[in-house]
């Protein structure tokens, strides 16, 4: 596991977001891993300093159709600025997705090119018919919480009293996530 510096939601000059990234689908912008880095570095150019990324993670698609493809997943802390305000940023974040491919349809949980989830912003709380925060099932999902343990395991999300590791040893056993193999990471870079 990498030494990461510790976060706190509490910084006076900067706001932490956590996101979910993930992919199921290549699209002409490139395999699921191609995407996501772009996206990665589009999120990145919104941020005060780099952002904390973690391993790429296969998972199983849940409530999906049974021919789905293998989601890629990941988590992305970002480091925005405090006045950073969340319905101005999701709207960045669906264009980004626009611009990456992601072609939304009446469908639900259809194999997409990216998607990403906006799962904490700073210790704002959110309700509206376009955006929940924090994200209502983050933390009941194994692909968000693994990637988010490798990286801050002793991280207490706002609004908890667990840390993001105990938070996971408490899901239930059902559905796969498996750290995507490097070798299968890197041919995806060239």
């Amino acid at each position: 596991m990498n030494s990461q510096p510790n976060i706190t939601f509490e910084e006076s000059d900067t706001l932490i977001s956590i996101v979910g990234l993930g992919s199921n689908l290549d699209s002409r912008h490139g395999s699921k891993f191609e995407i996501i880095r772009k996206a990665i570095n589009s999120l990145e150019e919104l941020c005060l300093r780099p952002c904390i990324v973690s391993s790429f993670y296969e998972s199983e698609p849940e409530f999906c159709s049974p021919d789905s493809p293998i989601f890629v997943n990941l988590v992305v802390v970002l480091f925005l600025p405090a006045s950073a305000e969340p319905m101005r940023f999701f709207s960045c974040v669906q264009g980004l997705e626009e611009r990456l491919g992601r072609v939304r349809s009446s469908g639900v949980n259809e194999p997409r090119p990216i998607d990403i989830d906006l799962l904490f912003f700073g210790k704002k709380s959110i309700s509206s018919d376009y955006l929940t925060i924090p994200h209502p099932r983050a933390l009941k999902r194994r692909f968000v919480l693994e990637p988010l343990a490798e990286i801050f395991p002793d991280l207490v999300l706002p609004g908890q009293e667990l840390s993001v590791v105990e938070l996971l040893n408490r899901l239930p056993k059902n559905g796969w996530v498996r750290k995507c193999p490097s070798d299968l990471v890197e041919e995806a870079k060239s």
